[in-house]
Order: structure tokens, then sequence, then C-alpha cells
């Protein structure tokens, strides 16, 4: 799982960013949205969008009192879901270091941090760094890329002008002054192929297989009937090209094992204490169709709550017009 954070101060464009970026390079995306207080705007703006999973955390701010619950939730998501890429969205008056830091505390083989990106508002600039330096000038500086979004440039001169201006307060930080809805697909790729050091991360084997590893836990079917639909439907081809899969699920509340190879599977039963997991090797994963088919929690589109005070478990928000 490599996770790219957007920054940017309050207002400044990171929800329309994050959702230009869903469009334009059809990747799986899991976006976890940090908001104060128990409504979150954003997550709204960017539920139903193809590709992209939003998932909240609105107990308070991930770069200080919360660090635990959001070095935690990160694991969850990569333990659980295991999506190809997580967006990480911190409030708008989040210090960037400090939640760069938090993710290097849990970095490990399965996890990648990728060069943070910045969200810039030209036309808010002075004042915010007016009022708030401290800031401001630390999203700029621990950034790998700053993108200009909202600009009234009456000339390039003026346009350049501010250009240098973030290159004199961020020394050795990329600049991005053309709108993003301009670039195409080769510039949107590059934000996803540099760690956090600005190295372009190195390409698979090509001599290797070309083969994806698709991993998912806290597996479950309501009933055998719906595991023997899910297994004929997997080797059909409904989930993608897949030449192997196996796991553990929960069904019936008996745990059982299945087993597929090619086009054959089998169904065998199992007393073991092993968590309820599934592992599915092939091409063209279809992941966020087995997510919907394989965790019950899960509902693709909506927003979803990540968990309190450490826990382990994914539980589903009500949605804002459900009424208690």
């Amino acid at each position: 799982m490599k996770i790219l954070i957007i920054s940017g101060f309050l207002g400044a464009g990171k929800t329309t960013f994050i959702k230009e970026m869903s469009r334009k390079m059809q990747r799986d995306f899991v976006v976890m949205e940090n908001e104060y207080g128990e409504t979150n705007m954003d997550s709204a703006f960017l539920k139903g969008q193809e590709n992209l999973n939003i998932w909240e955390l609105t107990e308070g701010c991930i770069c200080c009192s919360t660090k635990s619950d959001f070095a935690s939730s990160i694991l969850t998501i990569a333990n659980t879901l295991d999506p190809e890429y997580l967006i990480v969205e911190p409030t708008g008056v989040g210090v960037l270091s400090n939640v760069i830091r938090n993710i290097q505390q849990i970095e490990y083989e399965r996890i990648t941090l990728l060069s943070p990106i910045t969200i810039v508002d030209a036309d808010c600039f002075h004042r915010c760094m007016n009022d708030y330096p401290d800031i401001y000038m630390d999203q700029l500086r621990s950034a790998g890329t700053i993108v200009i979004s909202k600009r009234s440039f009456i000339s390039r001169e003026e346009e350049n002008q501010f250009v240098s201006q973030l290159k004199d307060l961020a020394p050795g930080v990329k600049v991005q002054a053309e709108h993003y809805s301009h670039q195409d697909i080769s510039w949107w790729k590059g934000l996803l192929e540099r760690d956090l050091k600005g190295n372009v991360l190195e390409a698979a084997d090509q001599t290797a297989p070309d083969l994806e590893t698709f991993a998912l836990k806290d597996t479950s079917f309501s009933g055998g009937t719906d595991l023997l639909c899910f297994l004929e439907d997997l080797v059909r081809g409904e989930f993608g090209s897949i030449c192997r899969a196996k796991g553990i699920v929960n069904s019936d509340c008996l745990a059982v094992r299945f087993d597929v190879v090619d086009t054959a599977y089998s169904i065998t039963g199992f007393d073991g204490e092993d968590t309820s997991q599934g592992v599915f090797i092939g091409r063209n994963i279809k992941r966020n169709t087995l997510r919907k088919r394989l965790l019950p929690q899960y509902i693709p589109g909506s927003s979803l709550r990540l968990p309190k005070r450490g826990t382990d478990r994914l539980s589903t928000a009500r949605p804002a017009n459900t009424p208690t």
C-alpha cells in the first residue's frame, strides 16, 4: 500500500484535487478524511466517485492528539482492505511534518510513504501566511510538490513572481504553476511514483509474471449458499482473471476453508483459530467488488468511520439522512 498525503490550508481545494486525481487515474484509492467534529462535508462531496472509497477519522487531528489511533487506522486499512493507494487528507490546520513522522513510524515493506503534496490557494496566500505562518510554512516546506489551485493572476509575470516566492520559502520543493486540470496522465502518474525523498519507485521486475496479489481479513458470508455463489462467480471471472485463491471465511457461525485453482474449487471444514481471511492472485483483480462480497461492514461509495481508541474493527457510519 502506497500512502500519499495531500495537505493544504483550509479551503485550498484538497478535496477537489483528490476527486480529479481519481477521475484521471482510475486506480484503487482509499481516502482517509480527517476533520473535527461529527460532520465531514468533504466525504459527502467525494461520495459516489468511481474507484474512490472514503473513510472518516473525526476524533481530532491526526498530527497530534490522536496519532496512535491514526497509526492503528492505517494498519487496519492495510491489513483489511489492502488498497493500492491510501490518500490521507489531513485537516487544513494540520501540521504536515507531524503527519509524515506519524506514518514513518509504521512504515514497513508493505507500506510506502510517497512524496507529499500541498495545495495552495494563491488568492488567499498572503492572508493565510500572515495569520497562520507556522502552519502554512510547515505545509510548504514539508511537501515534495506544491500545487497552485485557485488563482486570479492578471498576467504571466504576476504568476511567475508568485512561483518564485514559493520557491524561496520552500527551497527544493517542486512548484506546479499550470492548473492541474490541464495536466496529462504522465504528470498525475508521476505523483504516485515518487517516494518521500523524491526518488522514482522501482518498477516491478518485468521478467516476473504480471500477477497481482490481493488479501482481505475478517471475511464472512451469511450462509453456505452465498459462499458457493461467490466461488462460482470467481471461477467465471467476475472478480478478474484469478488463477489462485484460498481463504477462511465465517459462514453460518462456522469457519470453512475454500481453495481455488484455475476453474476448480473446493470447500472444507476448518477448526483452527486463524482469523478469517482470503488471498487472491491473478490479473486485473476487481478489488472493490471483492470487498463488497467478502466484507459485511463494507459499503462501496459510502462514508465509513475508522475505529476509535485503537480498536481493530471498521464500523459503518450512519448516513446523514438516516433517522436515529
